[in-house]
């Protein structure tokens, strides 16, 4: 067997709206409780001397498990990434203090202890349940806690908190005064999701330029940015988009907010929002919650479509996939697959009950205003396809007019 010691995983990710910006992803956080910026080289920063020893960097933004880089134009990613990952291993081999060391006042400190319990020793036992603890502030010793997901309302919360979570804590950190849960658990079985009008996070700081970008009508986020701010790995949010574990809307400001767009994405047991400036910069903001449980199932965004469809005047019998999802508030990548399944989950109940297709007034962007070839297969698969000899036009004219429109009208898109 080699001596030798395994080599620190490192792997580049492009930056979705700047050639010249790369991060570079580690399997654990560079320096845990600290982040930095660099636009040269700080003799109190090991990780700035090694970096901007190498010839084309530029400036350097350390947080979590990501170093994002941005070289010279001049310069060749082919050439600069071998020499950046080395780079960082070699500093992350000598030093664990790789930002360089910083001063924190005790209530910092005992914050950052604090929160790396809970994420060690309570969360994962915690998001079995829906749920999740979260160290809101520490105030003279006094620890605010926040309840959320399925832990808010929950009638063993408060025994949770003083029997096992408080316990654990004083035991660990016995410098702690006081442990406060301000949670308002009055408000349901699940008011993580309900609507009270006010904030329901504490924080709002910019969001680094690279990490939101526009590509057509989508908005794309980053996604070693987020899925730790969902508390979920970068791979399940890429599942959970697909399959709707992961919700993402987009609402376009009107009035003093014209311009603007606000991003929320949800997962099972946290809440993610950002507004967009007409400027292209982004700042996180506390998400607006909304009543009932995040809209994970299928059938929840079923009835969101049929109730758009239902009510679309008789003379614009036509929307496109990509106009719907965007009325319905979803702009992100996948948003029109979501809304195809959920349009056959339409299909399916309509047959089940002997009622035409509302499905059919969602059409292709193709000058045929047609629906996609799922249509057509699964109308076939439910008994209800073209009758022999039909084209999927005329069966498409039919439905629409079982449905009480006609082909003549215009498209919405």
């Amino acid at each position: 067997m080699s001596d030798q010691p395994a080599q620190r995983r490192i792997r580049a990710q492009n930056s979705a709206s700047d050639a010249h910006v790369m991060g570079f992803v580690l399997d654990a956080p560079i320096q845990p409780g600290r982040t930095a910026r660099f636009d040269g080289a700080d003799d109190g920063a090991p990780l700035s001397r090694a970096m901007f020893g190498i010839e084309g960097v530029q400036h350097i933004e350390a947080s979590g498990a990501t170093i994002w880089v941005r070289k010279a134009e001049t310069a060749d990613w082919s050439t600069l990434k071998p020499a950046i990952a080395a780079a960082i291993r070699q500093v992350l081999e000598e030093t664990d203090t790789p930002l360089g060391a910083h001063d924190v006042d005790a209530d910092t400190a005992l914050l950052q202890a604090v929160e790396a319990l809970l994420d060690r020793q309570v969360n994962p036992s915690v998001a079995a349940h829906g749920g999740h603890i979260g160290a809101e502030r520490v105030a003279g010793g006094v620890v605010f806690l926040r309840m959320s997901g399925g832990c808010q309302g929950c009638a063993a919360s408060a025994a949770t908190l003083r029997e096992g979570v408080e316990r654990m804590l004083r035991a660990a950190l016995p410098e702690i005064r006081e442990i406060v849960d301000v949670t308002d658990h009055a408000e349901g079985s699940n008011p993580f999701y309900t609507r009270d009008g006010g904030p329901s996070a504490v924080f709002n700081r910019p969001v680094p330029p690279q990490v939101i970008s526009w590509q057509g009508d989508e908005i794309r986020v980053d996604p070693d940015y987020l899925a730790p701010r969902l508390g979920i790995s970068t791979d399940a949010l890429s599942k959970g988009l697909q399959s709707g574990e992961v919700v993402a809307t987009t609402e376009i400001g009107t009035g003093a907010k014209a311009g603007t767009s606000q991003i929320i994405l949800r997962s099972a047991t946290r809440a993610w929002a950002a507004e967009v400036f007409t400027d292209g910069t982004a700042r996180e903001i506390p998400p607006p919650r909304v009543g009932g449980a995040a809209p994970r199932l299928k059938s929840n965004l079923a009835t969101q479509v049929r109730a758009h469809l239902d009510v679309m005047p008789g003379e614009k019998p036509h929307i496109t996939y990509g106009a719907l999802a965007r009325a319905l508030g979803y702009w992100a990548p996948g948003s029109v697959g979501r809304i195809t399944r959920a349009l056959e989950t339409t299909m399916q109940e309509d047959a089940a009950a002997n009622r035409p297709f509302i499905a059919a007034r969602a059409v292709g962007r193709g000058p045929a205003a047609l629906p996609g070839r799922g249509f057509f297969d699964l109308a076939r698969a439910l008994g209800r396809g073209p009758d022999p000899g039909e084209s999927d036009q005329a069966f498409h004219a039919r439905e629409l007019a079982r449905v009480g429109v006609t082909e003549k009208s215009s498209i919405t898109t």
